[in-house]
């Protein structure tokens, strides 16, 4: 396993080429210390965990690593299925203006479509999410002021991965003086 800023994880995700809507995601308050948890997992792809924390409001950092290749009995019971409301995305910007007019044109003629004839938050979502080619999302269970059952279960399954990508992000928070609080 090899620790790795967040966003290079984030880019692994976006540049898998797997099926987008197939991601599920499960995130919450780290257990111990400032930050959160996040894993993301896809059958075709794996498991990811990443721990970030905001430095400021404008500045999120943090670490990750793969932590499996695939999901199988134990860990697919712990992220979310389609039943689940909450939804996620991760985006790529586009790459030049023409990309962007492009992916401008869809979304304005998905949510016209949409408008205009009866739909439901899944299906618009859905649609949304492939008009600006999305490469990633799916449902999410998260908790801003806990911390899921889900989650801790992952944790003690990946304990070895939780350990070492704590530490990283301890280390991180207090070369950024975070800890310190405001002096």
């Amino acid at each position: 396993m090899r620790v790795r800023d967040w966003q290079d994880i984030l880019d692994d995700v976006t540049a898998a080429n797997a099926d987008p809507d197939g991601w599920r995601a499960i995130a919450g308050q780290r257990r111990d210390g400032v930050g959160e948890d996040l894993y993301l997992g896809h059958s075709g792809v794996g498991v990811y965990h990443l721990k970030t924390y905001a430095k400021n409001p404008y500045d999120v950092r943090g670490v990750g690593a793969k932590v499996a290749r695939k999901i199988d009995d134990d860990i697919d019971p712990h992220l979310p299925t389609e039943e689940l409301r909450r939804r996620f995305a991760v985006q790529s910007p586009p790459e030049d203006e023409a990309e962007a007019e492009s992916k401008a044109r869809r979304l304005e003629e998905t949510v016209k479509v949409h408008a205009e004839a009866p739909t439901t938050p899944d299906d618009l979502f859905r649609d949304v999410m492939d008009a600006i080619d999305s490469p990633a999302y799916g449902p999410m269970a998260f908790e801003l002021s806990d911390r899921p059952a889900d989650l801790d279960a992952l944790s003690e399954t990946f304990d070895e991965a939780e350990r070492l990508l704590s530490a990283e992000l301890d280390d991180l928070v207090e070369r950024d003086g975070v800890d310190r609080g405001f002096q």
